[in-house]
């Protein structure tokens, strides 16, 4: 009965995140690059089309894509980026914007992100500034990407003293995703994405949660069934959640759930040292021996999440040599930090989280040196 009905959840393509206007699907598909133009046709873009990209995965997908575009009408020109999360910057920004006004693109023109959440987040943030917001579509070809930064409208650009700092809220006109990029993708790279999809089931959904346990298998052996279907989960949480809470004002911090301890490890490291998804799993695991601290979560369910992590290759546990303390001021400057107070997503049970606005960075630092033997 189980199976039947992680088939019967299977089936569905499509999920909509509704927005009112600025609703907008999330096609998931297998082998749907080539039917890309098509698709992006019925919006009535102008005919010259940008795509931006990095050059791994435009050597890859680009020829394709833009295969796609030309067969719909389009003139595709594309711009190129180095890959990785330090080029998700202001200068990287301008550089992208000129190239824009060299081509003269107007307010009906539209940007394409084809690649991972660095592509996402920085062509996202251009649309919206470029002649005050024109329209971007999401490509995502990584799983981080499809099942999280392509969805929802967060856009934006790192700072040296904190990862997102700068960016805006700017809801893309459609997500397409295609499972069978993420054939193509490093397995670390997998893996990182894996731990957004945790989190998933952790804020929302316990039946998933279990899901991931029981399926870890198929899910790591790529079975296109189980991709399928975490993809879709992933993105229908999303979608509601998002639904619900636009602009963060409430709910949709729960997304969050992880990232506190992430984003500072990945200031303190340069973004060098951990991929996202790594450090969003020491953040969760962390996050959640925090909650055991407090008494809101017992030290079972502390085990559990922590097996299902460590079950999918990722860390627990941030590396010796790196400083609790500094930690703890990256995390003052989180954007949900509060006089000096910072702001936790905390779980209550598998599926079900709560969120802390009065956490002191003492007893953050405790957690921290207890649980990692960080000085």
């Amino acid at each position: 009965m189980q199976e039947q009905k992680d088939n019967d959840m299977n089936s569905s393509k499509r999920v909509v995140v509704k927005l009112g206007l600025r609703s907008y699907d999330i096609t998931i598909g297998s082998g749907i690059l080539k039917d890309f133009g098509p698709a992006v046709s019925s919006f009535g873009f102008r005919k010259k089309i940008c795509i931006i990209s990095n050059p791994t995965v435009y050597g890859l997908y680009g020829a394709e894509v833009v295969h796609s575009l030309r067969a719909a009408g389009f003139t595709p020109f594309e711009v190129i980026i180095p890959d990785g999360e330090r080029y998700k910057t202001l200068s990287q920004t301008t550089r992208i914007l000129s190239r824009l006004l060299e081509e003269r693109l107007d307010r009906k023109s539209c940007l394409i992100a084809l690649g991972g959440g660095v592509i996402g987040d920085i062509t996202g943030f251009v649309a919206s500034l470029y002649m005050r917001g024109i329209p971007f579509v999401q490509m995502p070809t990584t799983l981080l990407a499809q099942v999280d930064s392509s969805v929802g409208g967060k856009t934006g650009v790192n700072h040296p003293l904190g990862k997102n700092m700068i960016g805006t809220f700017y809801q893309p006109r459609l997500v397409w995703i295609d499972t069978d990029t993420l054939r193509t993708l490093p397995r670390r790279q997998f893996l990182c994405g894996m731990a957004e999809v945790i989190k998933y089931g952790v804020i929302r959904d316990e039946a998933f949660f279990s899901y991931l346990e029981r399926k870890r298998e198929n899910v790591l052996g790529l079975n296109p069934t189980a991709l399928a279907f975490i993809v879709k989960r992933s993105c229908a949480i999303k979608a509601e959640v998002v639904a619900a809470d636009e602009r963060e004002a409430g709910l949709r911090a729960i997304l969050n759930y992880g990232h506190t301890i992430g984003h500072a490890i990945e200031t303190e490291t340069h973004y060098r040292r951990y991929c996202h998804g790594e450090a969003v799993a020491i953040g969760m695991h962390l996050a959640a021996r925090l909650a055991q601290q407090i008494r809101l979560l017992d030290a079972s369910s502390v085990e559990h999440i922590k097996e299902v992590i460590v079950s999918y290759g990722l860390p627990v546990e941030p590396a010796a040599g790196i400083s609790a303390a500094r930690l703890v001021e990256h995390m003052r400057l989180d954007k949900k930090a509060e006089e000096g107070r910072l702001t936790f997503v905390l779980p209550q049970n598998v599926g079900s989280v709560t969120i802390r606005k009065n956490v002191t960075s003492q007893t953050v630092m405790r957690i921290l040196q207890r649980c990692c033997r960080l000085q």
